[in-house]
């Protein structure tokens, strides 16, 4: 399978009566964006804004981060069983507006959406403070259940994402990355003497909106199933609206996994990547012992001897996620987990809602209950109340100046669980 990612380096967003790309900038007709979302009769009214690096306006509530992309070559097109029809996703060639990020903002749940501010302490934990944003604000019609709603505005977002992306199609690109691998049994026999390792990426699954879907599946449905890693970078994973904002994986970061991406430079090199299982986190004791039973099952049957894991959530999902270790680690499988903590202001509390002796290989994103200050914006995209009901913010966090404290918990990609993030970490 092999796919290519033809990035199209975008250097300005600006409003214009065309929507294309000029010597790098690009344009759009806030109009059309506006009209082709209107198309769906439960969305009342759509706002369309711009948010550049450096500049002081904050984005709040974030549902989910999008990037603009048009396949050019290949079957199907982009978020194939949800906006396009059922194809199969990873192989051809993707143009992609590099630098862009489609932004959907607006309450839902009113507790777990997040925020984005473009400069200053705020935009140092937030990877999209680095992308032009295309902000679209969606007001649906009264009277909408949650769960309607909040397809209602993941549809638009994924809408406008891909209405935009035309806007690259007939653009050459600045640069091209090639992701290919053949089959388990050709990659087995090409390099027999490298460590087979398997990625197993956990997908929120709890319903009452928090859900992933794969070629437009909801992830609660799914027994762990093994995916090529192109198909993902292709498109067919979707975030669902509903997670922790700091550690959600947006459809943004499911279109560049970085984990997917630095196990496929290591690939031949160092070890042989064999694929990607995406397992649900369920919230039965049952589901848990079903899903980690399978995921298990399935690294053995592939012959890995070494699996990365990654979560996403925290709290409930650890038990997942040490589930998997437990029983990948008692057969034999190194196992290595990434995840983020839940530590307290003063990061001294027991880090994972649970733990296992067989978790010696941990990868930490960050404290989602580490404190932050942010000084008041210019501009506001949204509404700045949401604040004071997000996870990670309390009534009292917006101060009258304008500026807030929060926890990382409210910043959209803080602690990031596969790593599309800016934190790191320093020996001391």
């Amino acid at each position: 399978m092999k796919l290519e990612h033809r990035k199209i380096n975008i250097k300005d967003i600006q409003f214009g009566e065309k929507t294309e790309v000029v010597n790098g900038v690009l344009f759009v007709n806030k109009e059309e964006v506006v009209a082709e979302l209107k198309t769906n009769n439960k969305i009342k009214e759509v706002k369309i804004d711009i948010a550049r690096p450096g500049e002081k306006v904050r984005i709040i509530p974030v549902k989910d981060a999008i990037e603009p992309r048009v396949k050019i070559e290949g079957e199907g097109d982009q978020f194939p069983g949800v906006l396009a029809k059922v194809t199969q996703a990873g192989e051809g060639k993707v143009n992609i507006l590099n630098g862009v990020a489609v932004v959907t903002i607006g309450d839902i749940v009113g507790f777990q959406e997040g925020v984005i501010d473009m400069w200053g302490e705020g935009a140092k934990w937030t990877p999209f403070s680095k992308t032009l944003n295309l902000v679209v604000e969606i007001i649906p019609i009264d009277g909408l259940e949650p769960h309607v709603h909040e397809d209602v505005v993941r549809m638009a977002g994924l809408k406008a994402a891909a209405f935009i992306g035309e806007a690259g199609r007939e653009i050459e690109p600045d640069e091209v990355e090639v992701y290919e691998t053949g089959s388990m049994v050709e990659e087995i026999a090409k390099y027999p003497d490298l460590p087979k390792v398997l990625y197993v990426e956990m997908l929120i699954s709890q319903g009452l909106l928090h859900d992933g879907y794969i070629y437009g599946v909801n992830s609660q449905q799914i027994l762990p199933t093994l995916l090529h890693p192109n198909e993902e970078l292709d498109g067919a994973v979707i975030s669902g609206n509903c997670v922790a904002a700091c550690d959600k994986i947006t459809t943004y970061q499911h279109q560049n996994n970085p984990v997917m991406k630095d196990l496929y430079a290591k690939h031949g090199k160092e070890l042989n990547f064999l694929g990607v299982v995406l397992t649900p986190e369920l919230t039965t004791l049952a589901g848990k012992i079903r899903t980690c039973d399978y995921t298990a099952k399935l690294c053995k049957m592939v012959g890995a001897d070494g699996v990365i894991v990654s979560e996403e959530g925290y709290g409930n999902p650890d038990t997942d996620l040490l589930m998997i270790c437990k029983r990948l680690e008692d057969s034999g499988i190194k196992t290595v987990l990434i995840t983020d903590e839940c530590a307290g202001r003063d990061g001294m509390s027991q880090s994972l809602a649970d733990t296992a002796k067989e978790a010696v290989a941990v990868v930490s994103g960050g404290n989602v209950s580490h404190l932050v200050t942010l000084p008041p914006a210019d501009v506001i995209l949204g509404n700045m109340e949401a604040i004071s009901t997000l996870a990670g913010g309390w009534e009292g966090s917006l101060l009258e100046d304008g500026s807030f404290q929060c926890e990382l918990n409210a910043i959209i990609g803080a602690t990031s669980e596969i790593g599309y993030h800016n934190c790191t970490s320093k020996l001391y």
